[in-house]
């Protein structure tokens, strides 16, 4: 099949894998905190700060992404990609890019209906909201929903990467992957 010519330009490379890998990273870090920390130890509300830290590291990233990608045009499509899946694919890159605002979100909201608050790197952030554990619980109940709910969309995304650079190898790939050196 014919190839992509076009590619992504530096700055969208560069900020879609160090969200890939820092996305990655945290999600891990959420889902084995209690095995990093158990709850009511010393240590945790360390691990807890820093997951939240990170998060609004992320968080950040991900909006300039998405800034980004608002301001810059996608390249266009190949011919051979049918207007039918292309437009699954920006329903797609939606879901997630909604996704991914919506977990950091979540936590940060969250947390300020929690009674610790949040430590931005050991800084305490003023809190917006009063302690409720009804809506901690919520918020913290939607921030682990959307933790699943963004692996398995980051999964099938990575799996729909994989089929065209391997199955269909149209060159999309290779849009967004990160050119050589030389």
């Amino acid at each position: 099949m014919k190839r992509a010519a076009v590619r992504y330009d530096g700055v969208a490379i560069t900020l879609h894998w160090l969200i890939a890998a820092a996305l990655t990273a945290q999600s891990l870090f959420g889902w084995f905190m209690d095995d990093i920390a158990a709850r009511g130890t010393p240590a945790r509300a360390g691990v807890v700060n820093l997951h939240k830290s990170l998060g609004l590291v992320l968080g950040a990233l991900i909006v300039a992404r998405l800034l980004w990608r608002l301001a810059h045009r996608p390249p266009p499509w190949p011919a051979t990609v049918p207007a039918r899946q292309q437009a699954l694919a920006r329903l797609g890159h939606g879901a997630l890019y909604a996704a991914m605002l919506l977990q950091p979100l979540s936590g940060y909201v969250a947390s300020n209906f929690s009674k610790y608050g949040v430590r931005f790197f050991g800084h305490p952030l003023p809190p917006w909201a009063p302690e409720s554990r009804a809506a901690y619980a919520y918020f913290n109940g939607l921030h682990q929903t959307l933790g699943w709910v963004l692996a398995l969309m980051v999964a099938g995304h990575v799996a729909l990467a994989l089929k065209h650079a391997l199955v269909d190898r149209d060159g999309l790939f290779g849009r967004i992957w990160p050119p050589r050196a030389g």
